[in-house]
């Protein structure tokens, strides 16, 4: 399967005044002063001064909602920035760092739409600063922003006061939020804060509202995850934006029951404790000061790294305030505490990160970093800092970490100070030694693909591997470990009774690889490649294997299977190959044939049965990607090869001459496609007998070839036959039978039996999702052809649309080239001629015609049928001089590729002598590109 891929088609356009705008939050305190209304916007770093903001202004009589800034990156700015009038009156921008958007936005952008918001909307917007005034876009001063951090509170009220035209006294009492400035009473170990964190915002707020809402003494919450997912940022992060809810605020590093022992009793100062106890008594004091609320209720204790649950659980305090904790170990859910695993980040918030990190580097870059790095944080920094610092493409670096994490080169930050290496590889080196199963398990899984691997595939592996040869008890206690200490990410059964998959992080999968000697790997590579064989299905045609095959496809190029003895490993390949094709995923499946074909030249003389079942895949592979001359190529030499050798058919010569048929239809050469095919349908009836699948799939194949060249009534009467024996021998959902039953509608509706076609269509395709899943491409050829079969009973409107959300489908699965796609293309434009937006028609037929040239050349009939829809297109668009050129050149380039006779001749020269009598469109016939 192609990459997703961007449709260039041209799409609908949708009115500016349904695009999705962020709505302001509804005010955070009940019954708000009645009043002027003004709406206080802040991002999620300027939280706390958006509370001290509200307050002081509710105190001025005002109703002051809070806005959450954070809209999407695919959101334009100008609309989100409007959006904030919708609930009337004033708008405050509070422009903290993190209210830019930087690495999602640029300073022109900002520019430009608050220029243009506030041109829109003049006196609605005003603004404060609370970041340094480097951070501010030249926009920005346009508003004025006042700066509310260069004094103490009482005159951050007066300018903001000010800002909004109001009375610049302070209001009376006390309580309230605290002023952002000003420090908690007892503050200390804390990180300095990230500038350059970003995202998290839900699983923020999640943590906010877990540690509020539990019960006294009951307020702990594990913040769970693997080495390098930013566990630490977090909690820092956590506590720089809610300290103001704190009067004692302690970090304490708990790698060792020593080390936080120690840095909790000496908070006993900073809580009166008096001094000359031992640090026992220390402790004790210290507890019994935070669980009594004396002198301060409101604290929070931050255990960093506590990653040994029985050494430290002790000291953890109840009482009113909360407990936050960072861990790589799962056993923390047995100790009162509630569990939040911390995953990698989302791929919008790796992007932004990594252009906050990198600015050189574009959004498509970083995509293809954060990708290649799987999202994780300390990888993500390190890396994106020494891009920034050097002139290597993001491309060169990524070939470069192909080599290993050891060839990887990084730069270390203050806001990640350890290296991804280092901050794993002491964690391994202790599993290998306490866990000795848990690190052969490792070793085994280093040398599968990196990502989710099925635990059943780890059970069929063979040897001396004690975790896996002994109970599987024992296996899938290595994996709880493993899991425990956020090695794996694991996925259970419903009832958690079992591990069914793990899931491997890339890079420390290649730190794990690494680590083991190039004789050792080998043996466990072996291993692998015999659990892979015994996992082969032995069906690929089956859709109810095709799970299991794409599990499995990942697992060949790393366990060596590709390189190894084909008598160990060809079966899995080929299948593996097989089920590519069938799927739908050629592209996957040409990048793995060709290494399979590098190697095996190697391995094996030409005409050994292996080499000869690899040429057929890759053949097929590049059929199903329009490469029908490459294919053509292959399948001629590999045939003249085989009649050289034997001139009766046999079960390799008659496979090879079906495969050059095809090539040849799609090359366009109809008439000695045809011969072939019925030199195999008669070569099959022969050699397998009139009932075997294979004459089967001749017969299909020449009514293809018929159907091609316009003989629509012989290629109905051979589809019918072939339908009903498929589906006495295969069964009425095999994939086979269906793709007869698309044929025979096919033919049903060229021939102008349109309801017959139309009932057995809308059948079809339910079978085709039932069966296939509507992804795949026989599901979308199912949808393209009831789409034209609604079309020619009368339902046009609903044919354009259900053929639009076909092609928007196609390009995002095959890639705007691919021949499934322009097919849809095709026939989309016909239908948006007709009911649809003319212009738009006209850009699409232009597409279709560009691309069928790109992939099949100008003489092809395809090109040239899209090139006089293309003219039916500048008709409707009222340029009949433009349309009648490109019918004078279109109708004699068909007749020489098909010939005088063929319906499609005789199409183009109907429309050729409509248009020059200016008869009405409804009387012009489209070209329809056929399946080949």
């Amino acid at each position: 399967m192609a990459q997703p891929a961007e449709s260039t088609f041209p799409q609908r356009p949708t009115d500016a005044a349904s695009a999705r705008v962020p709505r302001p939050a509804r005010p955070v305190r009940p019954g708000p002063p009645p009043g002027p209304r003004v709406t206080v916007s802040v991002a999620g770093d300027g939280r706390a001064w958006g509370d001290w903001i509200a307050d002081r202004l509710e105190r001025h009589g005002l109703r002051a909602p809070l806005h959450h800034w954070d809209p999407p990156a695919a959101m334009e700015l100008r609309a989100a920035l409007g959006g904030l009038t919708l609930s009337g009156g004033q708008v405050l921008l509070v422009f903290s760092a993190g209210y830019f958007q930087p690495g999602v936005r640029t300073g022109r952008e900002w520019d430009a739409a608050l220029a243009a918001v506030t041109a829109a909307h003049p006196g609605r917007f005003a603004a404060v600063s609370v970041t340094d005034p480097g951070n501010l876009p030249r926009g920005a001063a346009a508003l004025g922003p006042a700066q509310l951090t260069e004094a103490g509170a009482h005159h951050a009220e007066r300018l903001l006061l000010r800002r909004l035209g109001l009375p610049d006294t302070p209001a009376p009492g006390t309580g309230g939020p605290r002023f952002p400035l000003d420090a908690p009473d007892v503050w200390g170990g804390v990180p300095r804060r990230n500038p350059r964190f970003t995202g998290r915002a839900a699983l923020l707020a999640r943590i906010h509202r877990r540690l509020a809402g539990s019960v006294r003494g009951a307020a702990v919450c594990t913040l769970l995850g693997m080495a390098g997912v930013g566990k630490t940022q977090l909690a820092a992060e956590y506590v720089h934006r809610f300290a103001t809810e704190y009067d004692v605020v302690w970090w304490i590093a708990a790698g060792t029951a020593q080390e936080a022992r120690q840095q909790l009793a000496a908070l006993a100062p900073e809580l009166g404790i008096r001094g000359g106890m031992g640090t026992a008594e220390r402790l004790r004091a210290v507890t019994d000061a935070l669980r009594r609320g004396e002198p301060y209720h409101r604290w929070l204790l931050v255990l960093d790294g506590a990653d040994d649950p029985e050494a430290v659980a002790g000291l953890l305090p109840s009482g009113s305030g909360h407990v936050l904790i960072t861990s790589r170990n799962r056993s923390w859910d047995t100790y009162n505490t509630l569990l939040l695993p911390v995953p990698v980040l989302d791929r919008p918030e790796s992007v932004a990160f990594v252009r906050r990190r990198a600015p050189r580097l574009t959004a498509a870059e970083a995509d293809r970093l954060a990708a290649a790095l799987e999202d994780l944080p300390l990888l993500l920094d390190q890396t994106a800092g020494w891009l920034n610092d050097s002139d290597m493409s993001v491309g060169s670096y990524l070939r470069l970490l192909e080599g290993g994490i050891g060839d990887a080169r990084t730069v270390v930050a203050e806001d990640f100070p350890m290296t991804f290496a280092a901050a794993w590889t002491a964690l391994l080196d202790r599993i290998a030694e306490t866990a000795p199963d848990a690190g052969e398990l490792l070793r085994l899984c280093a040398v599968l693909a990196p990502g989710t691997v099925p635990v059943p595939l780890l059970g069929r592996i063979r040897g001396d591997f004690p975790p896996l040869t002994g109970d599987p008890q024992r296996l899938q206690d290595a994996l709880r470990l493993l899991a425990r200490y956020s090695v794996v990410d694991a996925t259970e059964t419903p009832d958690g009774d079992r591990i069914t998959g793990v899931h491997l992080h890339r890079m420390v999968r290649l730190l794990v690889r690494e680590g083991v000697p190039a004789p050792e790997r080998e043996r466990y590579a072996r291993a692998v490649r015999g659990a892979l064989a015994a996992a082969d299905p032995g069906r690929p045609d089956d859709p109810a294997e095709w799970p299991a095959y794409a599990a499995l496809l990942p697992h060949l190029l790393p366990s060596g299977a590709l390189e190894a003895d084909p008598a160990e490993s060809a079966r899995p390949v080929l299948n593996c190959l097989r089920y590519t094709y069938l799927a739908g995923v050629q592209d996957t499946g040409l990048a793995l044939v060709r290494r399979v074909d590098r190697a095996w030249r190697r391995l094996l003389p030409e005409d050994h049965p292996n080499r000869l079942d690899l040429l057929h895949a890759h053949a097929n592979l590049l059929r199903a990607a329009g490469q029908y001359a490459a294919c053509e190529e292959l399948d001629r030499a590999a045939l003249e090869r085989l009649l050289g050798r034997s001139s009766t058919p046999d079960t390799d010569i008659l496979r090879a001459a079906t495969g050059l048929a095809a090539d040849l239809r799609g090359l366009a050469r109809l008439q000695e496609a045809l011969e072939l095919s019925r030199y195999v349908l008669d070569g099959s009836r022969q050699t397998f007998g009139e009932g075997d699948a294979r004459t089967l799939a001749a017969q299909n194949n020449t009514a293809v070839s018929l159907r091609l060249l316009g003989a629509y009534d012989e290629a109905l009467d051979l589809d019918l036959e072939t339908l009903r024996a498929r589906r006495r021998l295969l069964g009425p959902g095999h994939p086979w039978t269906l793709c007869s039953e698309l044929h025979y509608a096919t033919d049903l509706r060229l021939t102008g039996r349109v309801e017959a076609a139309l009932e057995l269509q809308e059948r079809t395709v339910r079978s085709h999702h039932r069966v296939l899943g509507a992804d795949h491409p026989q599901s979308l050829r199912a949808g393209h052809g009831l789409a034209l079969c609604r079309r020619g009973a009368g339902q046009g409107e609903r044919a354009r649309q259900s053929m639009e959300r076909l092609l928007e489908r196609a390009v995002r699965l095959l890639g705007r080239r691919d021949p499934l796609t322009l097919m849809i293309a095709a026939g989309f434009g016909c239908l948006e001629r007709e009911s649809g937006d003319p212009e738009r028609a006209l850009a699409t037929a232009e597409l279709t015609y560009t691309g069928y040239r790109e992939l099949l050349g100008p003489a092809h009939p395809y090109t040239v049928g899209s090139d006089a829809n293309h003219a039916l297109a500048l008709l409707a668009a009222g340029d009949r001089a433009a349309a009648l050129g490109s019918l004078g050149r279109a109708l004699p380039a068909m007749e020489a590729a098909v010939g005088p006779s063929h319906p499609w001749t005789l199409d183009l020269a109907h429309n050729t002598r409509s248009t020059e009598a200016d008869l009405p469109p409804y009387q012009l016939r489209d070209f329809e590109p056929l399946t080949i």
